[in-house]
């Protein structure tokens, strides 16, 4: 399974990016999906997960009600859109990959893509 996340870029605050996070691959090695991230000098920490379906979803505390995860199965996609960017969402951001359901805990996803940095300025 090979993930390539891509979207990343410099924002100021209150605007908006769209993750991309393409996979290819045996299908069920990324029916859950998540993304990720990690600012300088921290930990990688959850952000928003999906299961095969699309019927759950689950999103850290922190981008509760800005964030929305989504997938096209046609294209094999999940997407992060971040809308009212804060300059604390600031980090590189990953997609990751697992069998089934949701997630939030890294050693829980097998596979992970390489990465793309948000910036938001304030």
């Amino acid at each position: 399974v090979q993930l390539q996340a891509s979207g990343g870029g410099l924002v100021q605050a209150g605007g908006f990016l769209r993750l991309s996070c393409a996979a290819s691959g045996r299908t069920r090695s990324f029916a859950g999906m998540g993304w990720f991230r990690q600012a300088p000098g921290k930990e990688r920490e959850f952000v928003a997960a999906i299961n095969w379906s699309g019927s759950i979803t689950d999103y850290a505390d922190s981008v509760k009600g800005r964030f929305t995860i989504s997938r096209d199965y046609a294209k094999n996609t999940v997407y992060l859109q971040m809308n009212n960017l804060k300059p604390e969402d600031t980090a590189v951001y990953y997609c990751a990959a697992r069998p089934d359901g949701v997630a939030r805990w890294v050693p829980d996803y097998n596979f992970w893509g390489q990465g793309t940095q948000v910036t938001v300025s304030s």
